[in-house]
This record gives structure tokens, sequence and C-alpha cells, in this order.
């Protein structure tokens, strides 16, 4: 019994080492379309595609999916995968502000997460979407290659679709 405990807790201490702890820095920074669209046509050294999911704290689908977004930032950053999560929130709800921060720490969103630092509604005509979760693959010159958008009520797509796509056009397999 002694020895099944024991190598049960090795087994606990190995996964959170490999998991990490939660408490790794997750910030939210702040940019202007402007910005935002000159981070994406600079990106990382390495870069194959970009995949940028549009969310905000108040759409439930939205949060329910973003764990998908972090299992691909898991599985394909090493093969060239950059992700960005898209905050849609008010810039002036303060507690959305909040809200995303600690979502985003409590999901490990360990990459680019950036709030949209314009006036509510200007992502979504800036992106040209109505509804939200949205994703769209951008190529390394930082050019939409992809999207994937919720606009069409008889054409919803899955995460998985979008996985799919990234590893076609990352040339590997799941």
């Amino acid at each position: 019994m002694i020895r099944k405990t024991a190598l049960l807790t090795a087994g606990l201490v190995a996964y959170l080492a490999c998991v990490g702890r939660g408490d790794e820095p997750v910030a939210l920074k702040s940019l202007t379309w402007a910005e935002f669209q000159k981070h994406l046509a600079s990106p990382p050294e390495g870069a194959k595609f970009t995949i940028v999911d549009a969310w905000a704290t108040t759409c439930g689908p939205c949060k329910e999916n973003f764990p998908h977004l972090v299992e691909m930032h898991a599985k394909y950053a090493a093969k060239g995968l950059v992700v960005v999560s898209l905050s849609l929130d008010d810039v002036e709800d303060s507690k959305a502000l909040a809200d995303a921060e600690k979502f985003l720490r409590e999901k490990r969103a360990n990459f680019t997460n950036v709030l949209l630092k314009e006036e509510f509604g200007v992502g979504f005509e800036k992106l040209d979407i109505s509804a939200i979760p949205a994703v769209f693959l951008y190529g390394p010159d930082g050019k939409e290659v992809k999207r994937f958008t919720m606009d069409d009520p008889n054409n919803q797509f899955t995460y998985d679709e979008v996985e799919k796509e990234v590893v076609a056009r990352l040339g590997g397999s799941k």
C-alpha cells in the first residue's frame, strides 16, 4: 500500500512538473487595430502560420472552446504555429477585463493574448464578422489565408475543422 501511494505521489509530481502550476505569467496586451496588424505582419522567427481566436468573456461558446486553442498551441507551436487570442471585450468594462485575465490564467493561455484597444464593436467591424467565436489563420506575411466564423447559422465551424486546417497547412498529421 505504501509503495502504491509513493508511486501515485511520484506520478502526480511528474505530471504537475510537466503541465506547470498554472501560475506562469499570462498577460493581456492592449493593442490598437493598427498595432495588432503590425504584430501579425511580424511573426517570430520560425513561424509558419498564426492562428487568431476572436473571443470575449461574455461569449459562452468562446470560453467553452478556448481549451482547443490552448491544446493546439501545445501540439503545434514547435512546428511553427503561433497562437494569439484576441479579446473583443469592452475596454471600458473593468470587470470584463479582470474576468478575461483570470480566465486566461485559469486556462494557462501562455501565448500572446491581445485586448483590442478600440471602441467596443470596432473589432467585429475590422474583422468583418457579426458573431464570435471566430478563428483566422494568417500566413507568415500577415495576410489572412483562412477564416472560420459563426456568421452563417447554417454553416457553423468546429475547432476540429480548425485543427485539420492547421495540420494540413503545417504539412503534418495530428
